[in-house]
């Protein structure tokens, strides 16, 4: 019956519930809060009315509960999938984990490990949930490859975490290859050599040891400036979306934050933030930096974004649509609390702003009356105002927004997207979408050139930052800041020490002078 199905529906949930608390404290003891909060979200969807009242409403009309659930949750999963945001996308993944929890509560099916061997092996897999992850055990699973997945789901950022090398959308054609088979996982460079040869595998875990005892030591000296070996010094910033990352970053050795993605509070928690929530988390970073800059990015969501609570029209392409400054500018009610929140915070910590997707001069003009405008509403002082530069427009004209803003933060992930018109998280063409692309360099040589002449500072907060050669060459083309991810702070610094600014000048000019990423990544 209808009552019955909605009895043994709620149980299931329930105890969903219960098994997803007790895997957020198991992994926070292992990895740590941040990692852990992932399941936090998951116990969110499971709170989600729309959802819960989809699946009794076809309980009600006598369909199998287990049915109703799946099928309720799969056309959500389905409008995820489709999503150009690449974060939103693998939220797909987290969603289906949730699914199949409740799914085998339902059924009274016990969970299985995706990984049954004893013997310490890679693990190849169409894809991983986060749960299959976080439950991995590093010390029998080497490493992995997955079919699907991306570089900024859940799946790899608990990876990371984890220090297990993994090798993400990878393509359908590694779920051919035979159990059993020897192989060499390279994660620095995505690759997975088969069947090696006795001297390769000699090689390999000689090059193992050697690079963790490189960590090892590049950790011990986190703390020491980037300063090349002829003492020009690089700001070494981190990348951020929460205060727990704020205070792994200083441990890490950053010197403030260069971005902090401001979305993550509208996404996580299901609700828009109001103005005094969204300040007291941007105080508390500010005092997680202990007095170090921290940088915060307004509002960057689109209509690509289905955000239930923003109501926001969905649209056919959506990267060329509302998205970033354009948002703001159409949604007064999230823009100016947000402003408002940012700059009482900056009477108590060290804050400057900068701007999403401005691609003309009348945003900046736009954005600039707005924003002193707030600012006197609050009684704050003037600080820092930057932009990004993540399409080729913003770089063309790089001298004219030079008089108009404080400095730039170059987006290499979109600036790469918009300069070779290719979607980045494309599977047949992300390979090629290649921020060490010639074009989109001359892009970042032309913006910091033209920041020079004004006396401006250029950063950089897109990928190729925390990359070893897309940061050798940044430098050497005249970006004063890096802002990076967390893990990769010793090591970028470390790499930045044994360099001269001569040498990284002399790189840089040949990197522009290349045709292809390829002949750029040969330097």
């Amino acid at each position: 019956s209808p009552t019955f199905g909605k009895k043994q529906f709620k149980s299931a949930i329930d105890s969903a519930q219960k098994e997803l608390n007790k895997l957020y404290d198991e992994v926070k003891v292992r990895l740590g809060s941040n990692q852990a909060s992932i399941f936090l979200v998951h116990a969110e969807f499971l709170n989600d009315d729309e959802l819960l009242k989809e699946t009794e409403d076809l309980i009600s009309k006598k369909h199998n509960p287990a049915w109703a659930w799946q099928q309720t949750v799969q056309s959500r999963i389905d409008q995820l999938k489709n999503l150009d945001d690449p974060i939103l996308a693998g939220r797909a993944v987290d969603l289906s984990d949730v699914c199949q929890r409740v799914l085998r509560h339902m059924l009274g099916i016990a969970d299985v490990s995706p990984a049954a061997s004893r013997t310490p092996s890679v693990l190849v897999a169409d894809d991983l949930t986060p749960s299959d992850t976080a439950n991995l055990d590093p010390d029998l699973i080497l490493g992995f490859v997955t079919a699907k997945g991306g570089p900024t789901s859940h799946t790899a950022i608990i990876a990371r975490a984890m220090g297990i090398p993994a090798i993400v959308a990878a393509g359908d054609t590694v779920l051919d290859i035979a159990n059993g088979t020897n192989c060499i996982l390279d994660g620095f460079n995505g690759k997975l050599y088969l069947n090696p040869q006795p001297e390769d595998i000699e090689s390999a875990e000689q090059l193992h040891e050697e690079i963790k005892r490189q960590l090892s030591a590049d950790y011990a000296e986190r703390l020491l400036p980037a300063k090349t070996q002829d003492e020009h010094v690089i700001e070494i910033f981190a990348n951020v979306n929460r205060v727990a990352d704020a205070v792994k970053a200083v441990e890490y050795g950053a010197e403030g934050v260069g971005l902090m993605r401001t979305e993550f509070l509208f996404l996580e928690s299901g609700k828009t933030p109001t103005e005094d929530e969204q300040y007291e988390v941007y105080v508390e970073m500010g005092k997680a930096l202990g007095g170090r800059p921290l940088t915060i990015r307004t509002l960057d969501i689109g209509g690509d974004k289905q955000v239930p609570h923003l109501n926001l029209p969905k649209e056919d392409n959506s990267f060329l649509g509302i998205r970033g400054i354009r948002l703001c500018f159409a949604r007064p009610d999230l823009f100016l609390p947000q402003l408002r929140a940012i700059y009482r915070a900056a009477k108590e910590t060290n804050i400057r702003i900068m701007f999403p997707m401005i691609t003309t001069l009348e945003d900046v003009e736009q954005v600039i009356e707005i924003t002193e405008k707030v600012r006197a509403e609050v009684g704050a002082p003037k600080i820092e105002l930057g932009i990004m530069v993540e399409v080729p427009s913003a770089a063309i004209l790089a001298d004219q927004f030079a008089k108009l803003v404080d400095f730039f933060s170059i987006g290499t992930n979109d600036l790469t997207q918009y300069t070779l018109a290719m979607d980045r998280v494309h599977p047949q063409l992300a390979k090629q979408a290649d921020a060490l692309n010639p074009a989109v360099l001359r892009m970042v040589e032309m913006t910091v050139r033209a920041a020079t002449q004004e006396g401006k500072w250029v950063a950089v907060c897109g990928g190729a930052a925390s990359d070893i050669k897309g940061a050798s060459i940044l430098v050497g083309l005249g970006v004063k800041e890096l802002s990076i991810t967390v893990p990769t702070i010793p090591t970028i610094k470390s790499h930045l020490r044994k360099a001269s600014l001569k040498d990284l000048q002399a790189l840089a000019q040949s990197a522009l002078n290349c045709r292809t990423a390829a002949e750029v990544r040969a330097l």
